[in-house]
């Protein structure tokens, strides 16, 4: 198939930053002022993820630290008899890990500009010093842990240096003894009162990598799922019914906390499934190019009952004058790549692959902020082999157009049905979330409501409106999932909002325009 591509560019984005340093609503000379009611905030102690961590920037560096919500609500509640909060801290703002002095895991990200002067995250260059091999002693009262799913924090062995990669790297800086659990060290706390916010990576994983990975409903074994895997809701409920039960059997209260639809973070919200400008000369090129598909391929491949009639309409590709919608794989389609290259199509195998699982996105579909530096550009292994086919160079380069002549790959895009596998589990979790909550005579979070609030047209504060619009809105950092500390100062009011509701405290929220938003490079020491 010729394709005519003249141009493809992406629309940029409109970046920009406030920064401040963190204050709060209250001073401590105002703890006589408020109250703890029912609760005893004397030893606070939070166990969940990143989230809890503190992690932003596609790391977890000291400031984020000191800016996560458990330690922002550690500091309020001192104004009502809390105590001292110990964090895990790493050793430097870089934010990446090594292991025996090689870097596993990179620095984190800031704003920066490149060589035209476009602002944009960039890694933040420099060498870190925080080796996950020094492990460090003492009480924790942040027992976050990056990229630990809810069965996680039961698995023995978790912060085992010796079990790396398979051991959590943050655990293990800071685990009590090789064999230990998360839980069990926050048990070992004995805390008066608890946070617990864990299961956004029993779905996130799954949706940042575009579905790529299983819905494993139904399998109860999670020693068998991946990272990128939807936990079964009933191994959830099982795991966090455990957490809970080791909690509150300390005669600890707290505050569970439900998960927000992951969806509606930056990540999933930048980059438009419709991004493709075209004029009407490329525009008109591309329906000829795939004219034969549309009408021959698609219409044949229905009438030999191969795919169906609905099938065949949904894979209908075509291209105007303006903004078009991207072309993509969709490994929920009929594989049609073998069948095309037989009678009575008889396509090359090059032209049979690009249509194994063909369609044009709808606005239904998400594409993930992975997919800004890929879409509009050339498919280096495609363009390879069609100039060792003997194709021209600028023709081979108008056919390796990711987006367009070549289809998006599973991993950038967010189809429906995948979006609906991750809707229903994280129903099933909120549910056994509000459900343990009722039970235990525990706060309840609502922490969904919250980013649905932020999301959908920003949530008000003294200086402004906190919105999840990539970079510019405030609410999250550089990765687009993490919040920045302003967004994480939200997370605490929200906390807290709940925490007075159940046990009659007067827990005062922080002023979240006190605290900053992302970090351009020249900010970092």
């Amino acid at each position: 198939m010729k394709k005519f591509i003249k141009y493809i560019a992406i629309p940029a984005i409109a970046f920009g930053f406030v920064g401040c340093e963190p204050e709060f609503d209250e001073s401590v000379t105002d703890a006589g002022f408020f109250t703890s009611g029912e609760a005893d905030f004397s030893n606070y102690v939070a166990v969940g993820n990143s989230l809890t961590a503190g992690f932003a920037d596609s790391a977890l560096y000291i400031t984020g630290q000191e800016n996560s919500y458990p330690n922002i609500m550690a500091t309020q509640f001192a104004l009502a008899g809390g105590g001292v909060f110990n964090q895990p801290l790493v050793d430097d703002n870089l934010g990446g890990l090594l292991l025996g002095g090689n870097q596993i895991t990179q620095n984190r990200f800031v704003l920066a500009t490149d060589e035209n002067g476009n602002p944009g995250p960039a890694i933040l260059a420099g060498s870190p010093t925080t080796d996950i091999s020094n492990v460090i002693s003492g009480n924790f009262n942040n027992m976050g842990v990056p990229g630990a799913r809810s069965f996680d924090l039961l698995f023995p062995g978790y912060g085992n240096v010796a079990n790396f990669p398979l051991a959590n790297p943050y655990f293990i800086r800071f685990a009590s003894e090789p064999n230990a659990t998360v839980i069990g060290d926050a048990v070992a706390q004995n805390p008066s009162f608890f946070s617990l916010w864990i299961g956004n990576n029993d779905i996130l994983g799954f949706a940042t990598s575009g579905g790529a990975g299983v819905d494993q409903t139904g399998n109860l074994d999670p020693s068998t799922y991946s990272t990128n895997d939807i936990t079964d809701p009933n191994v959830f409920a099982s795991a966090y019914a455990q957490q809970v039960q080791a909690l509150t059997g300390t005669g600890a209260q707290g505050v569970l906390v439900n998960l927000p639809d992951v969806t509606s973070i930056p990540f999933f919200t930048t980059v438009p499934s419709q991004a493709i400008p075209l004029d009407a000369a490329t525009a008109g090129a591309l329906n000829t190019a795939f004219g034969a598909y549309n009408t021959q391929v698609l219409p044949g491949l229905a009438s030999f009952g191969i795919i169906t009639a609905a099938e065949a309409a949904a894979r209908q590709v075509n291209f105007v004058d303006g903004v078009n919608f991207v072309t993509l794989q969709d490994d929920s389609l009929t594989d049609i790549s073998a069948i095309v290259q037989g009678p009575p199509f008889n396509l090359d195998p090059l032209t049979a692959g690009v249509l194994s699982t063909l369609r044009q996105a709808t606005a239904a579909d998400i594409v993930p902020l992975t997919a800004a530096g890929v879409l509009g550009t050339q498919d280096q292994a495609t363009f390879d082999f069609l100039v060792s086919l003997g194709f021209p160079a600028e023709q081979a380069a108008q056919q390796s157009v990711n987006g367009v002549t070549v289809p998006l790959a599973d991993q950038f895009v967010l189809t429906s049905t995948e979006q609906a596998a991750i809707t229903t589990a994280q129903a099933s979790y909120n549910a056994t979330i509000e459900g343990l909550a009722a039970a235990n005579g525990l706060a309840l979070a609502d922490a969904q409501s919250a980013l649905q609030q932020v999301a959908s047209g920003g949530t008000p504060f003294n200086g402004g409106v906190l919105t999840s619009t990539f970079v510019t809105g405030g609410a999250f950092s550089l990765d687009g999932v993490h919040p920045t500390p302003r967004g994480y100062a939200l997370t605490a009011n929200v906390i807290l909002d709940a925490v007075n509701a159940q046990y009659g405290s007067t827990i005062p929220n922080v002023d979240i325009g006190n605290f900053s938003t992302v970090t351009i490079s020249d900010d970092v020491n």
